[in-house]
């Protein structure tokens, strides 16, 4: 193995996270950038670095694009140059990962798609409420509000979560952060339109 293709292999690691994170809802809400009836699209740029507590890091950023029907997400991450990296596709009961070289993953739903792509399991279905400006249904913890009444700041399923820059359809800038037993992971996006 050379280390060309490990440094592919982590990137490749860390690309497939943020997908699976950013395709946590099974179905996406009704908003963003192109608000119609028939769904939605929402565009900009991602930041992911995960630090191990050994001292090795892996990091990758890009640009992403969301769109959903109403039935099903599709999501693309870019590479800084523009190139699809990866892109998800999320229907009722089917999660799929496609890789640029063309192979595939599938699984019954998100999170358990996460857990057979990276091997440990990483709850991220907090996201859908989060792009939404909203909490959801788990337990939050240190909830602190904005000036308008929405979710500034909090902690939910392992994640340190703030949402700010709001929209008319949620948060502009999302930073989440996680230290888990062997690593810590923050993720960074930034959304620019539709």
């Amino acid at each position: 193995m050379n280390g060309s293709w490990l440094q592919r292999g982590k990137a490749w690691w860390c690309a497939g996270l943020l997908c699976l994170f950013l395709a946590a809802c099974a179905t996406p809400p009704k908003t963003g950038g192109d608000n119609t009836a028939q769904g939605f699209e929402r565009s900009g740029r991602f930041a992911l670095s995960v630090n191990y507590f050994d001292g090795k890091q892996d990091a990758v950023q890009g640009g992403f694009v969301w769109r959903d029907t109403g039935q099903a997400l599709e999501l693309d991450l870019l590479n800084p140059l523009g190139n699809t990296l990866a892109r998800v596709q999320v229907e009722p009961g089917q999660a799929t990962l496609i890789r640029s070289n063309g192979a595939t993953e599938q699984a019954a739903h998100p999170d358990a798609l996460v857990e057979q792509v990276l091997g440990s399991p990483i709850p991220v279905g907090g996201l859908r409420d989060w792009l939404q400006g909203r909490t959801g249904d788990a337990s939050v913890q240190g909830l602190e509000n904005n000036s308008n009444g929405q979710p500034q700041l909090f902690s939910q399923n392992g994640w340190r979560v703030q949402l700010l820059r709001y929209d008319t359809y949620g948060p502009t800038l999302l930073q989440m952060n996680r230290n888990d037993t062997n690593r810590t992971i923050s993720v960074r996006l930034v959304v620019n339109g539709g």
